[in-house]
């Protein structure tokens, strides 16, 4: 059998954070190394910098060079359905009858462990080739979803969290576990992924219209029974979605403090869209530590409403915020593309313009900040786990017309989050190992 070396590099430029560029400027924020050297190996980085002066290290490592291209940390999505990646593009609805008219039907299909695996298979791949290395991502109903996504996940090596959608009420027959059940399969499923190599689990109540208050209050109980649990849920997307909420839980003072009373607050809790929300929302998730998934994509798609970035992230009670494509609303695994539109929503909520920094901060380095993995992911430096996004700026004739006549990163940065897609990710690498090239894919 042939050696495989556990040691490789790559050299190119590339880009990373020192700072938040939402509290300092995006200057003093971002390091631009233009001729870099990253050194892996056992799945981290050991060494960074100046080719010049890390070369010294190389020895007979194996070295891959990315001429015009910039090197970041992999990207990393903070709400996502792997399920549903099958009804993408679904024409006409709004949230709750795009839920009972496409969503519910091909969820259903996950009763097959087959279909769970071929989908499971697609999504990851798929994200590999969009430059994501890390997400948050729901299953079905069904635990072997669960097991399917993480024994994908595991094969390629990549650091994932994911869980069972718990479902006991208002939905199909085929898709309703108990309140029991529920925690019986979830905790089951802790036992066999939390913490398995680079695994992660997240108990996921799909939302607060379809649990009941015993099925939440179960949640909460499995959040404490287990250290670095995730939590992942949905809050105030829809106005629709909110009247229901409202009716279902009369003698609660907002939809947020449903989930807070059942204890599925706090840190690594990370609630999807969180558009239609009061100052007294946001500066409970401030106090408590959750995170917001803002998925610009799925809110325009879906008619949903705009997030107030700068609203949440208002200097004197800042709340975390990470990027999410929420496919199936979302249009698109590209957080490239989400960074785009995101600016966009920025613009159409009354906001500060939002950077390319910024943008790029809110898919790596404070995503990772925001789901408390910045000691692992989301930055390139030396001890930090070896996942790396290669973007193209030339990956399309286009971009490349246009990326000639940038002469400053923020221009490069800007013209990549709104003309790129997965054309423009020339290379993933996750654990020090690559597995996506477009050459090979191509």
């Amino acid at each position: 059998m042939p050696h495989t070396p556990t040691r490789h590099a790559i050299r190119g430029s590339y880009v990373t954070f020192r700072a938040d560029p939402f509290a300092a400027p995006a200057a003093d924020a971002l390091v631009l190394e233009e001729d870099g050297l990253i050194i892996m190996e056992h799945g981290r980085i050991t060494h960074c910098g100046p080719y010049a002066l890390v070369r010294a290290h190389l020895g007979e490592t194996p070295l891959t060079h990315y001429p015009d291209c910039l090197i970041s940390a992999g990207f990393i999505d903070a709400h996502v359905h792997y399920p549903q990646i099958s009804a993408i593009a679904s024409w006409g609805e709004q949230l709750l009858p795009w839920l009972e008219q496409y969503i519910f039907p091909t969820e259903a299909q996950f009763a097959s462990m087959d279909v769970a695996r071929q989908t499971a298979r697609l999504f990851l791949s798929e994200l590999l080739r969009n430059g994501t290395t890390t997400a948050a991502v729901y299953c079905t109903v069904h635990p072997q979803s669960v097991d399917a996504f993480f024994e994908e996940s595991a094969r390629l090596g990549t650091r994932m969290i994911a869980g069972k959608v718990l479902m006991d009420r208002n939905c199909p027959p085929n898709l309703q576990d108990t309140a029991q059940s529920g925690y019986d399969q979830s905790a089951a499923l802790i036992a066999r992924w939390h913490g398995t190599g680079r695994q992660l689990y997240a108990v996921t109540p799909r939302f607060a219209i379809t649990s009941t208050p015993e099925q939440l209050e179960l949640a909460g109980d499995l959040l404490r029974r287990t250290q670095g649990l995730y939590m992942q849920t949905h809050l105030a997307e829809n106005l629709d979605e909110i009247a229901a909420v409202r009716s279902l839980f009369p003698h609660h003072s907002s939809y947020l403090d449903v989930y807070a009373k059942a204890g599925l607050d706090g840190p690594r809790a990370i609630f999807g869209h969180a558009i239609h929300m009061s100052e007294h929302d946001f500066a409970h998730c401030h106090h408590s530590g959750c995170t917001l998934a803002h998925c610009p994509t799925s809110n325009l798609f879906l008619g949903s409403g705009a997030f107030r970035l700068f609203d949440a992230l208002k200097p004197d009670r800042p709340v975390h915020v990470a990027l999410g494509t929420d496919i199936g609303a979302g249009t698109s695994l590209s957080l490239l593309a989400t960074m785009g539109e995101a600016y966009k929503v920025s613009l159409m909520a009354g906001d500060t313009r939002l950077s390319a920094a910024q943008a790029l901060w809110l898919a790596t380095a404070g995503a990772a900040r925001a789901l408390h993995l910045h000691d692992r992911i989301g930055h390139i430096a030396p001890g930090m786990e070896a996942d790396l996004c290669v973007m193209d700026p030339h990956a399309t004739p286009l971009m490349a017309q246009r990326s000639a006549r940038t002469t400053t990163l923020a221009e490069r940065l800007f013209t990549l989050m709104v003309l790129g897609d997965d054309r423009a990710i020339r290379a993933t690498w996750v654990n020090g190992k690559v597995v996506h090239s477009r050459a090979e894919a191509a």
